[in-house]
């Protein structure tokens, strides 16, 4: 199997950089090039890794490579997500990084997350990062949409008089556990290190729940959801999971009853500037020199 996987790893390498145009690089194109694309040893310097090394990795032979090496050529040979974890994958790497959420979120997925409203609906990375949000969920939960827009980091280092996960101990310890999971699959990850100790560092409880080394996986609960305007609001949360996005999640909030229904189109009805000015004078007379964008 490993022989296999390092046959295909060479072909996939290949046919990589035979796509590539010297001219997309920066390199000059030059008269004598008998095969399209980027020569070997052009892949090798871009990369900052050694000619010969190169040279083995795509004759697949048996050598490792690291995290940093494979990032290297995935960036030289502009691979997507879906390709740069194949290349980890043939290289047998077990731990396979997920793309950061810092791209444009495709079209089709915004239109979706707005034709969901007035129900709340996000989409988050791995991390609890929001990467997306229709209007409802800016509106329900505008902390999880300003400033670090993290709902791990939120939960763990908000005061509980406006956060929007309050109290539900077995909630948070759900959160840690699926992102205990998440981060096995980034274990050579710098940023899921550096989140991660950021968190334990600030939040003792978190520093206690991840020490459990529990695990789990988002599923549909009933959950509190506070809002210092309407109060809180209970909340049936669905999870759906988003291949497109690798690592990516689509939560979509419900009202459990109609005094929840009442709340959300109370808050929903609202201006943007009508649900921003209690938020400011809570914080103003709260939480003096904290602000939220």
């Amino acid at each position: 199997m490993r022989k296999t996987r390092r046959e295909e790893l060479a072909a996939f390498l290949k046919s990589r950089r035979a796509r590539i145009g010297p001219e997309e690089v920066g390199l000059p194109v030059g008269t004598r090039r008998r095969t399209p694309g980027l020569r070997r040893e052009e892949v090798a310097q871009l990369a900052g890794v050694g000619v010969t090394w190169y040279t083995w990795l795509e004759q697949g032979r048996d050598i490792n490579a690291s995290v940093q090496v494979l990032d290297a050529i995935s960036r030289t040979l502009c691979l997507d997500g879906a390709e740069r974890a194949h290349l980890y994958r043939l290289a047998d790497v077990q731990t396979i990084p997920s793309p950061h959420a810092d791209g444009p979120v495709p079209d089709e997925l915004q239109v979706i997350l707005d034709h969901v409203d007035p129900l709340p609906a996000v989409l988050l990375s791995a991390r609890y990062d929001v990467i997306a949000h229709n209007a409802a969920y800016a509106a329900l939960c505008p902390l999880f949409t300003t400033n670090s827009k993290n709902v791990v980091r939120m939960v763990f280092l908000a005061p509980e008089c406006c956060n929007p996960y309050p109290g539900d101990m077995e909630h948070k310890a759900r959160m840690v556990g699926f992102l205990r999971g998440a981060y096995a699959k980034n274990l050579q990850d710098p940023l899921w290190t550096e989140f991660i100790d950021e968190l334990a560092a600030a939040s003792p409880l978190f520093a206690e729940m991840w020490a459990r080394n529990d695990v789990a996986v988002p599923r549909g609960r009933s959950k509190v959801i506070r809002n210092i305007i309407t109060g809180d609001v209970d909340m049936v949360v669905t999870s759906l999971s988003l291949p497109t996005i690798a690592g990516a999640w689509l939560q979509i909030l419900t009202p459990s009853d109609e005094a929840g229904w009442t709340r959300l189109r109370t808050l929903v009805a609202m201006t943007p500037e009508e649900r921003r000015q209690p938020w400011l004078a809570h914080f103003a007379q709260a939480h003096p020199g904290v602000s939220i964008s």
